[in-house]
């Protein structure tokens, strides 16, 4: 099992657009989803601060989400609005899970 946290922050003025930004991936996710992996998106208490989780069954699976068209749509518009602390990617290292991939 592969997992990986991105985090970031976002502008005030932003943060509306971005999560529906983040709805149109989540709506092709729905319609189209990718075997073996899980995607959720998450905001911190200050409502500009951006969480997503990528949890996928391999690295294949993993890499899957990049050859979604709006994934690429969303990280191109992400990278211009420019956001107060830009993308950070971070391993996740499993040690237990209650599900399946």
């Amino acid at each position: 099992m592969k997992a990986v946290k991105v985090k970031y922050k976002v502008r005030p003025e932003y943060a509306e657009q971005n999560k529906a930004n983040i709805q149109k991936v989540m709506d092709r996710l729905k319609v189209d989803p990718i075997d073996g992996m899980l995607y959720s998106s998450y905001t911190l208490d200050d409502g500009q601060t951006f969480v997503h989780i990528n949890i996928a069954r391999d690295e294949q699976t993993l890499s899957a989400l990049s050859k979604v068209q709006e994934v690429n749509d969303f990280r191109m518009a992400l990278k211009a609005s420019g956001p107060l602390e830009p993308p950070v990617s971070t391993q996740l290292n499993p040690v237990a899970a209650g599900f399946t991939l």
